[in-house]
């Protein structure tokens, strides 16, 4: 994970100092803000818990009314699973650390106002972290797996966004879905060391986000 951090970061510096000699429509947007991620699967209940994003990316116009923007953001996001400690039930916090990097077209609505914006994303995933006192709880929709069991997910997520982008020149309020369309616990289906529970492991991402751009 380190590794592709430092890749990213380099190709991203590179377009970032690319677009310094171009013309005003192009600007660099610096941005940060809150997420709720949940997961839509059948295996267990998941319940959608507050995570945050932030990073950086470049904005221009493209063709007429259009505008494509390249970014790359940090986010850690979180959900909870509820898992059986001796007698109690506890909710069991997991925590996700990714990367996300877009190239995405926008529709302009109102110049340096009102934008819409829709396009794909592509997330790299860090494994699953989980308290080490929870490690051992057994989940309760799925009493064979304990916590720990699940926390090596699908490393490369493909994501669809779709939202908008509001405010004025130097400012913006950008709010947006993804949804996940690959399977986020895939690894899961071919990992050995996890219990086979009778079915395949399923999960889609959904992660609603609220973000305010400063424009430099």
């Amino acid at each position: 994970m380190k590794k592709v951090l430092i890749v990213l970061c380099a190709l991203f510096s590179i377009v970032v100092v690319a677009q310094r000699g171009h013309k005003d429509s192009n600007r660099i947007g610096i941005s940060g803000g809150l997420t709720q991620m949940s997961i839509f699967t059948d295996n267990f209940n998941v319940t959608p818990q507050q995570g945050w994003t932030g990073g950086f990316h470049v904005r221009g116009n493209f063709y007429n009314d259009w505008q494509m923007s390249f970014g790359m953001f940090f986010t850690y996001s979180n959900f909870s699973v509820q898992t059986r400690k001796v007698v109690s039930v506890v909710d069991t916090n997991y925590k996700l650390s990714a990367v996300q990097i877009y190239i995405m077209p926008g529709y302009v609505i109102s110049q340096n106002h009102f934008n819409i914006e829709f396009g794909p994303v592509l997330q790299i995933n860090d494994k699953l972290v989980i308290d080490k006192d929870q490690e051992n709880n057994f989940l309760v929709d799925q009493p064979l797996l304990t916590a720990k069991d699940i926390v090596d997910v699908t490393k490369i997520n493909a994501n669809i966004y779709a939202g908008i982008n509001v405010g004025v020149k130097n400012f913006r309020l950008r709010l947006g879905y993804q949804y996940g369309v690959n399977n986020f616990f895939n690894s899961l289906n071919s990992n050995e060391k996890v219990p086979n529970i009778g079915e395949k492991f399923k999960g889609n991402l959904g992660i609603a986000s609220g973000q305010l751009t400063i424009y430099l």
